[in-house]
């Protein structure tokens, strides 16, 4: 096993975070099986952590500030270490998206990421990321907890009818991905709606793209690429996908409508429970 101190705490924030636990741990006088007693963890696992084998998770940072009495050190330093995990090309857009007073977004297959539940996220990451799953997940919801902030930013999502009938993970996943937006219908800053099928021809077809506005920065657009991800701010681009997404807005069924359509999706192809001859 690697020795913690043969890290370098500047190569990243993964390596900084255990360094830094290390550090933490030893000036209270604690092996590591002692401070896993503390947080109802293994010391092993606390090992694992410290020479970066293992991705700390938010519950475990905040049972160490508390058991260390760090004032919240590692609770900040879990969301650079869990963004640090997305890929590469990926983390400029998160980093403007956290920033975000409006996101606006189109989604031709998918769910959003911020509105995915933890194991339809699993199921979509698991097709590509084999490997890095947990850490990728983690990284997910990470991203979504910009939602729950006393001032989130206004996120307005236009869903293809595809997204709802696409199977990720199997019936149940689906069923509770379904009830996940609909929960949303109360939230005066996430509007959702649905783009029917029978819209026809429409100005998205190009495919999945992101408008993110802000308080005092220029708009931004951005669009998935498989391996890298394009983000512009050129008024030019930023004018003509505005009035796109409005003209999708207004062709997409109004949210009530759209929740009545994820409600009959959900019942009439995801029932619980589920059997082959309901299908």
């Amino acid at each position: 096993m690697v020795n913690i101190q043969s890290l370098d705490p500047s190569a990243s924030p993964l390596d900084y975070y255990g360094w830094e636990l290390r550090r933490q741990r030893e000036a209270h006088g604690l092996k590591q099986g002692q401070l896993g007693e503390i947080i109802f963890c293994t010391g092993s696992l606390v090992g694992q952590i410290e020479t970066t084998k293992k991705i700390p998770t938010r519950d475990f940072s905040e049972r160490v500030d508390a058991a260390l009495g760090t004032d919240g050190v590692f609770s900040r330093l879990v969301g650079l270490v869990l963004r640090s995990q997305l890929p590469t090309w990926f983390q400029p857009y998160a980093e403007m998206e956290a920033k975000a007073a409006y996101i606006s977004t189109y989604q031709a297959q998918l769910v959003y990421g911020l509105l995915q539940t933890q194991e339809y996220a699993r199921a979509v990451l698991g097709v590509d990321q084999l490997g890095k799953v947990d850490e990728m997940v983690a990284a997910r919801m990470e991203r979504q907890r910009i939602l729950k902030r006393d001032q989130p930013p206004a996120l307005w999502a236009v869903l293809s009818e595809a997204a709802l009938l696409l199977e990720i993970g199997g019936p149940d996943i689906m069923r509770r991905q379904l009830t996940h937006l609909l929960a949303f219908q109360d939230d005066p800053w996430v509007q959702i709606q649905v783009l029917p099928f029978s819209a026809g021809q429409h100005t998205g077809m190009m495919g999945t793209f992101t408008l993110l506005r802000f308080d005092d920065d220029p708009d931004l657009f951005y669009m998935d690429g498989y391996d890298q991800g394009h983000m512009t701010a050129n008024p030019g681009v930023i004018k003509e996908r505005s009035v796109g997404y409005a003209r999708l807005q207004a062709t997409a069924l109004s949210p009530r409508d759209s929740a009545r359509l994820i409600t009959r999706v959900m019942e009439e192809r995801y029932a619980a429970p589920h059997s082959t001859e309901a299908r």
